[in-house]
């Protein structure tokens, strides 16, 4: 377990081994979930897709005609494993 220490200021350091864990590099956001009982989780913020992504991922693939409920989870589960969010179908 990492113990860091919180400075007069209330900042926190990150060692590179915890960084390293997270992927996370300058500029990056951290999320961090408070529990019960003064406990924390701390996790990579991780871009959020929208429906402008899967329709971008759709452009110039459907000639025009309508997608069925199956070829829309497929073309969601590709636009979450190019974001990182998912393990596809």
């Amino acid at each position: 377990m990492a113990k860091l220490t919180v400075t007069a200021r209330g900042q926190v350091t990150f060692r590179k081994d915890v960084l390293r864990h997270l992927s996370l590099k300058p500029g990056d956001q951290v999320e961090v979930d408070l529990l019960p009982d003064g406990r924390a989780t701390l996790s990579a913020a991780r871009p959020k897709g929208t429906f402008e992504d899967v329709a971008d991922l759709l452009k110039g693939r459907t000639n025009g005609r309508v997608l069925s409920m199956d070829e829309l989870d497929v073309a969601i589960s590709e636009a979450g494993m190019r974001a990182g969010l998912g393990d596809g179908l």
